[in-house]
């Protein structure tokens, strides 16, 4: 299984940024899919988790702003990030399980990792 990110970058306060997850080799039905970020001396946090029912979860943080979804036929995990601030600053992680392993916001409860995408919110 490989996790390729993309679509990370520099935007300014208020602003719109896509990110991608192409997801190689994860065939599993049950699997369950997120994004973390890790911002500098910081620990890894969970952004969002799309699981196998199509249910979505979101940190406290960025919910009403940002938004998981997956394109089944690509297969490509996305997070649709709005109304971005400085705080949003970090290494973000596409993260995959073959099945729910634990709290969908604990790094330890997946598998598989992307090699990050860089986002910077700065005015």
């Amino acid at each position: 299984v490989q996790l390729v990110e993309s679509g990370g970058g520099s935007v300014q306060p208020g602003g719109s940024l896509t990110l991608s997850c192409v997801e190689l080799g994860l065939s599993y039905s049950g699997a369950c899919l997120a994004w973390f970020r890790q911002a500098p001396g910081k620990e890894r946090e969970g952004v969002a988790s799309l699981d196998s029912y199509g249910r979505t979860s979101y940190s406290n943080s960025v919910k009403g702003r940002f938004t998981i979804s997956q394109d089944n036929n690509r297969p490509t995990l996305y997070l649709q990030m709005n109304s971005l601030k400085p705080e949003d600053t970090a290494m973000y992680y596409c993260a995959a399980a073959d099945r729910s392993r634990g709290a969908w916001y604990l790094p330890g409860s997946y598998m598989y990792w992307g090699q990050g995408t860089q986002v910077i919110v700065s005015s």
